[in-house]
Formats: structure tokens, C-alpha cells, sequence
């Protein structure tokens, strides 16, 4: 990062190599978010959407950890209230220790100078009316950088995502392409040089050799400028590519985590399974011929009771529609942990304590 950055960017005192492998940089307990649904003649609340139910989870400094899950399952609200852009209902977050609000609490604006996202859609991300220069300088400059030195940290940031600034800096983002528009906000979320980034679906709307290019990218500024990620996803190729643990989230809850080989080699979850299942092959010998998960997620307005993925399982039992499966010491980074009564031995189903699911 550029010299003239450390003056003005005030940041948490960081760990040591030792320290940081013990203690989170993150940790996010029972985080909770639902939508009001307002309806009738008087326009009076009817229902919640249950975007976010009670998520738990750490992130150490200098991992990945990757969050996979279908299409509204919460994976994007989840990232927006990390960041405070979404209240919560309830629920902590905490950055190296402190918590995040409330009177004694870390601000909003302290947070965001450790902990920055960039976003799925890398146009709208942008101001038409910036040069994108100006728009990487912007954050700095609101945190308190001279317009010189901001400047100055933009160029050379739009150098690290290999950019040249002789012929992108006066450029505006309808003159870039979409690879390259998601390299400026990969830049302006490195402005505030950040200890946390959280990539929403940073590449999925990317080609596959772009996509190949920013990844890359991603790997390189992660070790040069010993960054921490949350890095989420729908596709688990990629996840498995860039993660060194993954949480799988289904219908607002996680019902499991645990370091990517745990998680790729042998899921515990019928839902994880299935969704490692549903990944698009090479080799015609291994193409799917029937969907292995049938039917789409339940209504989050009204989830099914117990467990939510029962009405989709195979597996499911009684017990299953009268008691919610628990996570168990999700607070521990090396464990694999899931949200099922077939990995619980104390449980009443049938199948309790028969091990993982090989792919």
C-alpha cells in the first residue's frame, strides 16, 4: 500500500503470526435479520421474510472462508449486515475483540476502515459521473487524506490490480469492460487498506477467462497485502479454488461448516451433498442424469418447523419436523460441524451417529 495511506487510516492493533491463528479476527453470533411484509387496506405488517436466522460463525486473519448456498438463501443479506449496510434485528458481530455498536462498541466508521465489500455488480458499484481514479480516492479523501495523497494511493492501487493508470485513471466506467470495472472496485475496496474484504458474488458475472484473471488477482493481493476474505459464492468450483473453510447456508441458516477438504470429500449434510452433486462435470462419464435435489426451498415467510431442509431430505424423520438440529461448537475453526439429526448420536433418528456423506 502506498506510503501515504498509514498517516491517516487509523487501524486496530494487529497480532501476532501466533496470536492471530488463535483468535478470530471474526466472530458473528446468532446474527438475525427479517423483513417486515406490509399488506391490507391499513397497510399493516402480515408477515417476516426470515432472511437471516441466528448465524454463527468466526473468521481467523488470513484465511478465506467461503459461503455457498442457493439463490436466496441469505448468503448477500448476511454480507450486508457484516458491514452495518443492513441493521439486525439481533445478534453480535465482533472485529479483533470489540464489538461492533452500541455506546462502548466499535462505530460503523471504524469498522469500514478495516472491513470493506465489493459486489457482485460491478457497474452500479461505480459513479458514472467519476473518473475512476476519483472514485478510488473518494473513500480516503471522506476518512480524512489529503486529495494529493488519495490520489496519489489511487494510481497506485489501480497498478496492484494491473491497471495502468497513464490509460485507465481519467477513464469513466462506461469506457471499461466488466473485468475491468471489477478490478476498479476491487481497488476502491483496498483504498481504506482494510484487514477484512467480503467479495459478494465478486465474480459471477464475469467470463470464465476474466474470471480466472480476477481470482488470480485476488490470491496475489491476499498475500502481498496480507488481506482476510469472506468469499461468497454460488459456484462451488470456485469456492473450493479460493477457500480454506466454507459455511453452507440453506433457507437463512447454516447447516454446515468445516475446512474445504472436510466439506468436498466428506459432507455430513444431505444439503451439502446434494449440492456437491449438482456441479457441472467434464467427463460425460460423470454427467448427472437426474437432479439430485428435487423441488424449490421453502417460503421463508413461513420455514417448515424443526428442520428446514426436511421437506426436500430423503432422510427425514419425526424428528426432523419437531426439533431443530444445532450446529454444536461452531466457535471452534478446525471443526466439521453440521445442522443435522443424523450427525447427532443422542438424537431419535434412525440413521444418529452414522458418519459423513462421501461424495
Amino acid at each position: 500500500m502506498a506510503p501515504e495511506a498509514s498517516p491517516h487510516l487509523v487501524h486496530l492493533p494487529s497480532a501476532s503470526t501466533r496470536e492471530a491463528a488463535e483468535r478470530p479476527l471474526l466472530i458473528v453470533e446468532t446474527l438475525t435479520r427479517y423483513f417486515p411484509i406490509h399488506g391490507g387496506v391499513l397497510n399493516r405488517r402480515i408477515g417476516e421474510v426470515k432472511a437471516v436466522d441466528s448465524v454463527s460463525f468466526v473468521v481467523r486473519e488470513g484465511e478465506t472462508l467461503g459461503i455457498v448456498g442457493e439463490s436466496g438463501c441469505g448468503k448477500s443479506t448476511l454480507a450486508r449486515l457484516l458491514m452495518g449496510l443492513v441493521s439486525r434485528d439481533e445478534g453480535s458481530i465482533q472485529f479483533e475483540g470489540i464489538p461492533v455498536g452500541g455506546p462502548q462498541g466499535m462505530s460503523l466508521r471504524d469498522l469500514r476502515r478495516n472491513m470493506q465489500i465489493v459486489f457482485q455488480d460491478s457497474d452500479s458499484s461505480l459513479n458514472p459521473r467519476l473518473p475512476i481514479a476519483e472514485s478510488i480516492a473518494y473513500g480516503p479523501q471522506v476518512h480524512g487524506m489529503k486529495r494529493a495523497a488519495a490520489r496519489a494511493l489511487a494510481l497506485d492501487l489501480l497498478r496492484r490490480v494491473g491497471l495502468e493508470p497513464e490509460h485507465f485513471a481519467l477513464r469513466y466506467p462506461h469506457e471499461l469492460s466488466g473485468g475491468q470495472k471489477q478490478r476498479v472496485n476491487i481497488a476502491r475496496a483496498l483504498a481504506l487498506d482494510p484487514r477484512l474484504v467480503i467479495l459478494d458474488e465478486a465474480v459471477s458475472a464475469l467470463d470464465k477467462s476474466v474470471e480466472a484473471q480476477v481470482l488470480g488477482l485476488l490470491r496475489h493481493l491476499k498475500q502481498t497485502l496480507n488481506l482476510t476474505y469472506v468469499f461468497i459464492s454460488h459456484d462451488l468450483n470456485v469456492v473450493r479454488y479460493v477457500s480454506d473453510r466454507i459455511l453452507v447456508m440453506y433457507l437463512g441458516q447454516v447447516v454446515e461448516t468445516g475446512t474445504t477438504d472436510a466439506i468436498y470429500r466428506t459432507p455430513k449434510h444431505p444439503y451439502t451433498k446434494a449440492l456437491l452433486q449438482s456441479r457441472l462435470a467434464i467427463d460425460p462419464r460423470r454427467r448427472v442424469e437426474t437432479a439430485p435435489l428435487s423441488g424449490d426451498p421453502p417460503n421463508p415467510v413461513n420455514p417448515p418447523s424443526g428442520c428446514r431442509f426436511r421437506t426436500r431430505c430423503r432422510f427425514a424423520e419425526e424428528v426432523c419436523a419437531t426439533k431443530v438440529p444445532v450446529l454444536g461448537k461452531w466457535r471452534d475453526p478446525a471443526a466439521h460441524l453440521a445442522a443435522c439429526h443424523m450427525d447427532d448420536p443422542l438424537s431419535a433418528h434412525s440413521r444418529a451417529g452414522m458418519g459423513a456423506m462421501p461424495c
